[in-house]
């Protein structure tokens, strides 16, 4: 069976948990956390850089939640979760690099100040809220929510958008005092809501919140 390591309050993890649970494929949670008070060697041997999440397959270890997803979707096609037409796949695809890379990882830079304590200087401050309004911006102009991510349809996309733009709108909440997400026109709240009539986006949202508790317990 398939495994899949990780952490629930991981928006990767939640990435690649999504789309293992609307295709149907059975497969064990490994808890594997990253952070202060782990140890930093302990999944290199796994992931090459101790990150998480990744996958055991009878194959072996495959890592970066982008190339896992995909290929989950080429082994276990059905449902797809990728359209079968060339150019809305590439939309679909386009999508998620937006989400992953110029909206998730951008906010990212915020995370020390917004969720764990930390300071950030005021210029790197304003340089990231800069950088994460304009990426708004062009993300908005890729994404349809019509009412999915990507249309009508859910796909792939939904699996990184559900899962990392809330993190962006809490973190510029948190730190500049103004949720940026909303203010580039997206109704983030309104999406998460549909998202979650799906018992898929459901089960990873408990187990998210199952996870902070015992956390902070």
């Amino acid at each position: 069976m398939l495994k899949l390591y990780g952490f629930p309050l991981s928006n990767y993890y939640n990435k690649v948990k999504l789309v293992l649970l609307e295709k149907g494929i059975p497969f064990e949670a490994v808890h594997a956390p990253v952070g202060p008070g782990s140890d930093p060697e302990a999944h290199a041997d796994k992931s090459p850089l101790g990150k998480v999440p990744y996958i055991e397959t009878e194959q072996g270890f495959l890592c970066e939640s982008q190339v896992i997803v995909d290929y989950i979707e080429a082994r276990w096609p059905s449902p797809a979760l990728i359209p079968a037409d060339p150019w809305q796949a590439a939309k679909v695809r386009e999508l998620i690099t937006y989400c992953d890379l110029h909206v998730e990882l951008c906010a990212r830079q915020l995370y020390a100040q917004a969720f764990f304590g930390g300071t950030l200087s005021e210029k790197f401050v304003a340089r990231v809220k800069k950088d994460l309004a304009r990426n708004l911006v062009a993300f908005r102009e890729l994404a349809t929510f019509a009412p999915y991510a990507a249309g009508e349809t859910f796909t792939m996309a939904d699996c990184a958008v559900y899962t990392s733009l809330p993190l962006a709108a809490l973190a510029s909440k948190l730190v500049f005092g103004e949720d940026l997400v909303a203010a580039a026109g997206i109704d983030w709240k309104s999406y998460v809501k549909l998202v979650e009539q799906r018992p898929t986006a459901q089960k990873v949202a408990a187990d998210r919140k199952a996870d902070q508790l015992k956390r902070m317990g």
